[in-house]
């Protein structure tokens, strides 16, 4: 069974009305039977999606969309308040909360545009992982390999494997240190990380509130800027593809291309021939503060560390820590022995490297893999802690550093290694420039894809 297509052609064929609102819902939840995975879907919404899929139905009928999305499906993962559902953020010490009273503003922003909440996709336990375990509920297969099960990549490794798998085109996920783009990159599908304040945070559960971000997975960087315009309410997108020869792309000497996977690094050396090939201006740049901000982090703790601690003291304090995932406790515990002192330090020293970093930067998009690593098979992750933690640090080399610097970003599928793992291209620019990384996109995302 093929992909059930992109968020742009079932717009346009809703709109046409040669596809269905209600015989699409009914499709998604058969490509979710089909597809055999129970770890996937947390929950999912049924009566819900079919109710919005016949008001859908009624507007398209009448020639009265909500928007130019009305009609399509879209999944999200467990951290977005869904009215009368529980949100787990993943974890079993949430299963028996109170359901939520009200949708979280993004999905309440979904709801008005006309799209289908179809269900909420499975996570990283309190979205605190880079490679997307989960002891409680499961973790979702990585569809890219029908053989071995493979990290899905975290924290949002539902929504990454649920398009992958084409059972529906758009999933919203979050972002602190790489969660939308890790999961794009391993599943082979396209991840937009937002600037921090580009979407509504009311009614999404917290990891780390200086650091979260919102952001979509899809099948191209079109649907992206389609489904963005249409979460921010825009009749339409206002976002055109860059000319190419316009951009200044930007690879970093230090740090993002360190350690790569022979593939990965063959496969971003390709897209950066092929874009200069094209007519593209890429250049080089030297970023030794990175290892100065590197140095930073390692001194003083993880920032997402110390904010998640202030979030579940509570839990990790009383009974309910035995049941939570011991590898989540284990990170959230490294900012146990961080001081206010150090605290203030840290934030103090994040401010000046990002003023010092943009100064530097412009209006440069830097390009990078998105991961120096393919996504890994699961059995050795889930036998050795250390093998687990190793490899997620590893997965958030590139990605983490963004989210320190208040960036922006996009991945795009780039290949893939001789398994059939693909591989991502990231783009990412200071905070505000999200119209540029994502025009930067859909100039580039052929020519990175190598089609």
């Amino acid at each position: 069974m093929g992909a059930i297509g992109t968020v742009s052609q079932l717009a346009r064929d809703l709109r046409d009305g040669t596809r269905d609102p209600l015989d699409l819902v009914a499709e998604v939840f058969d490509r979710m039977a089909a597809h055999g995975d129970p770890a996937l879907f947390i929950r999912t919404f049924r009566p819900r999606a079919e109710a919005e899929a016949r008001a859908a139905r009624e507007r398209l009928r009448a020639g009265n969309p909500a928007s130019l999305a009305d009609g399509v499906p879209v999944a999200w993962k467990d951290l977005f308040d869904v009215l009368g559902s529980v949100t787990t953020a993943g974890s079993a010490v949430l299963r028996d909360a109170a359901p939520a009273a009200a949708d979280a503003s993004l999905v309440h922003n979904a709801m008005r545009a006309g799209m289908v909440s179809v269900g909420a996709v499975n996570m990283t336990e309190f979205a605190y992982s880079a490679i997307g375990l989960n002891p409680h509920y499961g973790t979702p297969r990585n569809p890219r390999d029908p053989k071995v099960a493979r990290s899905p990549g975290g924290s949002s490794s539902g929504s990454g494997a649920v398009v992958a798998a084409g059972i529906v085109p758009l999933s919203i996920g979050t972002d602190t240190g790489g969660s939308v783009r890790i999961p794009a990159s391993f599943n082979g599908v396209v991840g937009y990380k937002t600037s921090v304040g580009h979407y509504p945070m009311g009614g999404v559960f917290p990891l780390s509130r200086t650091l979260d971000t919102l952001g979509p997975l899809a099948q191209t960087v079109e649907d992206c800027v389609l489904a963005d315009a249409v979460l921010r309410g825009l009749r339409k997108p206002v976002v055109q593809a860059a000319p190419l020869e316009s951009l200044d792309l930007a690879i970093p000497e230090q740090h993002f291309c360190d350690g790569l996977d022979a593939a990965v690094a063959a496969d971003f050396d390709a897209a950066v021939q092929r874009l200069q090939a094209a007519g593209a201006r890429v250049r080089r740049i030297a970023l030794p503060e990175m290892a100065e901000i590197s140095a930073l982090m390692v001194q003083y703790g993880p920032l997402a560390s110390a904010e998640a601690l202030d979030i579940h003291a509570a839990r990790l304090a009383g009974p309910d820590v035995s049941r939570i995932d011991a590898r989540v406790v284990r990170r959230i515990r490294m900012a146990e022995k961080m001081t206010a002192v150090e605290l203030i330090r840290l934030m103090q020293g994040r401010a000046d490297w990002i003023a010092k970093i943009n100064a530097k930067l412009g209006n440069a998009l830097l390009i990078c893999p998105t991961t120096p690593l393919v996504a890994m098979p699961i059995a050795p992750l889930e036998a050795d802690a250390e093998v687990f933690f190793k490899n997620n640090f590893r997965s958030l080399q590139n990605t983490a550093i963004g989210n320190f610097l208040d960036w922006c970003g996009l991945s795009i599928p780039s290949g893939q290694d001789a398994d059939g793992m693909p591989t991502g291209f990231m783009i990412s620019a200071m905070r505000g420039q999200d119209h540029a990384v994502l025009s930067a996109g859909l100039a580039i995302e052929t020519l990175v894809r190598g089609r």
